[in-house]
């Protein structure tokens, strides 16, 4: 009886931390460049109230368990394709497969995979939130701050990363710097940072920076941007599924009391 009442508390708050994540995707349906996470359920352990045994003179017989509740086993970014939209912008682009935009705060590099970017009054190229987009450094495994030097105009991006502009002297167009792209072992281990930002940690592996095209790495889709690869219909779906998972324990909880009620009433 008093299982039953702290397995439907661990329902109840576990319910609640699905729906917290679900309502974090809704919130962001129209994030550039957003990844949905979901709620893996697991079972606590079981009590084991009588153990197997072999079969003697009579049969075997099989275990006899209760379980505990249940806990959260994972909490996962699922880093699908999502649609691209056009924009025309064309500093804005989107990254045609695995991988992420490389920028810097200044000390440490972020990865994204939100492509609009600008460019600031020293003609650095940054993203929305300042940070320095990068390219390839001088040595390997590097990255440096992509700085427009004066004297071109009419800048692009082509679908190599390349950052192309009109030289105002010989009106020819020259490459001024590349995008870098980061790919990861396991970027489902890439924990969320805000601000459309990730940052790898022990379990990622060490960023392989290359440029887009080159060596496997995915192609740039100049003048679009990412759209988040949140599901509505699903969301919904889900919502109401954890909705009704939730009113299910706390009915596991009040049935729990009743019995426990009944019981007290006994002596009387």
């Amino acid at each position: 009886m008093i299982r039953s009442m702290y397995s439907g508390v661990a329902g109840l708050k576990n319910h609640q931390v699905k729906m917290d994540v679900i309502g974090n995707n809704i919130a962001n349906v129209n994030t550039i460049g957003f990844k949905a996470s979901r709620v893996v359920f697991q079972d606590i352990y079981s009590q084991t109230t009588k153990q197997a045994s072999t079969p003697n003179v009579a049969g075997g017989t099989n275990p006899q368990q209760v379980g505990m509740g249940v806990a959260i086993g994972s909490i996962d970014v699922l880093h699908t394709r999502s649609a691209a939209q056009f924009t025309g912008a064309p500093l804005d682009v989107m990254i045609e497969g695995d991988g992420f935009f490389v920028v810097n705060n200044g000390s440490n590099n972020f990865f994204t995979r939100a492509g609009n970017f600008y460019t600031d009054q020293n003609n650095n190229l940054v993203d929305s939130s300042g940070n320095y987009v990068q390219q390839l450094g001088d040595t390997a495994g590097t990255t440096k701050d992509i700085k427009i030097t004066d004297g071109y105009y009419d800048i692009s991006i082509d679908k190599n990363g390349s950052i192309v502009g009109i030289n105002n002297l010989t009106k020819a167009k020259d490459v001024i710097a590349t995008i870098c792209i980061a790919q990861f072992n396991n970027q489902n281990s890439l924990e969320k940072m805000g601000e459309n930002l990730y940052i790898n940690n022990s379990n990622t592996g060490v960023p392989n920076y290359l440029n887009p095209g080159i060596l496997g790495a995915p192609y740039i889709n100049p003048g679009a941007l990412e759209m988040s690869n949140v599901d509505l219909s699903k969301e919904f779906t889900d919502m109401i599924v954890t909705q009704r998972g939730f009113q299910a324990n706390s009915r596991v909880i009040t049935t729990s009391d009743s019995l426990l009620e009944e019981l007290v009433n006994l002596k009387r």
